[in-house]
């Protein structure tokens, strides 16, 4: 427990200095987006061309790279902790922690009029920005007790997440892109489905050919076997024959001229 004590009272002192706050919620956001997106559709501490009224350079904590029309959206990490804390601090009176709600509200608007002004860059990024809270309480705090102030940051067109909400417009994201890439893709699947489709019907063609072959080829055996039943006859009749008297010469050659004559009528050959 004392050690938890400790751990819990570092904690409140990292988040009580401004700096390091905004170091906190950098940190928290990168490890968000970076768990969620691809490399290639975010950028951070990214500098954009335009300038500031000042002529200073404009750099969002992050930026997503989304596909058209959307395009580039930035995203800015805010901690409006001071007053928050003065609002929920044991001991302040009424009048003291009305004032620090007033001061809260005052906080939040002037951090979405700066991302506002600085983010929303006609020709260069979105019509919104993302202002992201790295607390669920102060998110819920807002949202939940200060509706006026969620309806100026919308009329502003800046979007207020918390950490839960900006991994659910991540994800969208992730799957929008996913769309829009496999549609850029459709024509490659279309030509090779096409290809597939010439090469399937060459060889649709290939074994009919083949089949063609095999079923001449079986005619052809047939015909083997016909001619082979012929000679086959013939020599058995030769064998029951003795040549040794001119009698039997004369008899046998009559009996392999009945034997042709009876071969070419009874098994003539078919027609190929």
């Amino acid at each position: 427990i004392d050690g938890l004590t400790s751990n819990v009272v570092s904690l409140q002192e990292l988040l009580g200095d401004k700096r390091s706050r905004g170091a906190f919620g950098e940190v928290q956001l990168e490890n968000l987006v970076r768990n969620i997106l691809p490399e290639n559709a975010f950028e951070f501490q990214y500098t954009f061309k335009s300038k500031d009224r000042e002529g200073r350079d404009v750099r969002a904590d992050c930026v997503l790279k989304l596909p058209e029309p959307t395009g580039m959206v930035a995203v800015d990490s805010k901690f409006p902790m001071e007053n928050y804390h003065r609002m929920f601090e044991i001991g302040v009176g009424d009048g003291d922690r009305v004032v620090a709600q007033r001061q809260f509200r005052v906080d939040v608007k002037k951090h979405v009029e700066d991302i506002a002004a600085k983010y929303i860059i006609p020709g260069e990024t979105s019509d919104g920005a993302v202002m992201f809270v790295p607390a669920e309480a102060v998110f819920a705090e807002i949202h939940g007790y200060h509706p006026e102030v969620v309806d100026f940051a919308m009329q502003r067109r800046v979007w207020i997440v918390s950490p839960t909400t900006l991994m659910a417009v991540l994800n969208t994201a992730r799957a929008v892109m996913k769309d829009v890439a496999t549609r850029e893709q459709v024509h490659i699947i279309k030509d090779e489905l096409g290809k597939l489709g010439k090469d399937f019907n060459l060889f649709d063609q290939r074994l009919g050919k083949l089949a063609d072959h095999i079923r001449q080829a079986h005619e052809d055996t047939e015909k083997l076997r016909i001619t082979g039943d012929k000679l086959t006859r013939r020599f058995n009749r030769i064998e029951r024959v003795e040549l040794d008297q001119p009698g039997q010469v004369r008899s046998l050659e009559e009996s392999l001229a009945d034997a042709s004559q009876e071969d070419e009528a009874g098994h003539e050959e078919p027609r190929s």
